[in-house]
């Protein structure tokens, strides 16, 4: 049986977590060109008075510019924390996430390590603006290690999107990725304006895309694409039912991601559904340096998977 708590969150880099957040951001990210306007048009509405139809557009706005100010940071540097459940296990993990300079000089490293009672469960990710790796270590399985070809991937992006020089780090890895599958996974239906402790943010909820579900339960296909959809109940234990993002309204930056979800064995009643995974960044710090060491990365090749081709085969440009 699929563990969609790792397909969800392990193998998206989804981490999670506890309560407190975040330090107030210390340099915000400058307006990018063109964006200006939408965060004036966004954030002067009360979204509880938009009507649905509205809310689902700025909604989805809010977190396409979060991804563009993510691209166009000149640096980010901030702590991990995550709490994922997963049957009765309770996974409680800390790391970090860098990232340093612009278009093809930007690099990354996002940093995790999870624990249970009796088991670890290590992420690493770092991009050295040649090649990305990812290095898996899940519990006593032998460790996974995974890379692309930088230069492959923005050559097929040019292919398919001739002229644009925006970031390669979304098809690649890194926080940047784990918000772009969001917005390939789900579709953002709704925004609030509310706070984490003294933090001014956007908390946005998100549903499946339709057609992703459909195509990941080829069995309740019919009812995926209904109005309505799967209801939480009778989707697979662990399979999270939405998503819920809290942005800053300064900066944009995505501080917390949540998947929330009924869990236990099957068949359970409907309720109302619950955080079973959570990632938290916080002691944020952007356009500061940050020390180049972090990107460099040299690891022994035993077992490595070179995924470049089938990336570039199935490669898409993101979602307008």
């Amino acid at each position: 049986m699929i563990s969609w708590l790792a397909f969800g969150v392990v193998a998206l880099c989804l981490p999670a977590t506890g309560s407190v957040l975040a330090q107030p951001v210390a340099t915000a990210v400058p307006d990018a060109p063109g964006q200006g306007g939408l965060a004036e048009s966004v954030y002067r509405k009360n979204a509880a008075t938009v009507p649905a139809a509205d809310q689902a557009d700025q909604a989805e706005r809010i977190v396409a510019a979060a991804l563009t100010a993510l691209g166009r940071a000149e640096s980010i540097s901030a702590r991990v924390r995550q709490r994922v459940r997963v049957d009765d296990r309770v996974l409680v993990g800390a790391g970090r996430y860098v990232q340093s300079g612009l278009g093809e000089d930007q690099r990354y490293r996002y940093e995790s390590s999870m624990k249970s009672d009796t088991e670890t469960f290590d992420l690493l990710e770092v991009c050295d603006g040649l090649f990305a790796w990812s290095y898996r270590r899940i519990g006593p399985q032998p460790p996974q290690l995974e890379r692309l070809d930088v230069r492959r991937i923005r050559e097929r992006l040019l292919q398919l999107t001739p002229g644009n020089d925006a970031p390669v780090s979304p098809y690649l890895g890194g926080v940047q990725r784990t918000l772009s599958l969001l917005r390939d996974w789900f579709r953002f239906v709704s925004v609030e304006s509310t706070a984490i402790d003294d933090l001014p943010v956007w908390r946005i909820e998100g549903r499946w895309n339709p057609e992703m579900l459909a195509s990941l339960l080829p069995a309740q296909k019919e009812a995926a694409l209904r109005e309505g959809g799967i209801t939480a109940a009778a989707l697979p234990d662990g399979m999270p039912w939405n998503v819920r993002l809290s942005i800053g309204k300064r900066d944009l930056f995505p501080f917390r991601i949540e998947w929330l979800a009924i869990p236990g064995r099957r068949p359970v009643a409907n309720r109302e559904p619950e955080p079973v995974a959570v990632l938290e960044l916080y002691e944020v710090r952007l356009g500061e340096p940050v020390d180049a060491a972090a990107f460099v990365y040299k690891p022994a090749i035993d077992g490595l998977v070179d995924l470049t081709d089938t990336r570039v085969k199935f490669l898409t440009p993101l979602r307008p």
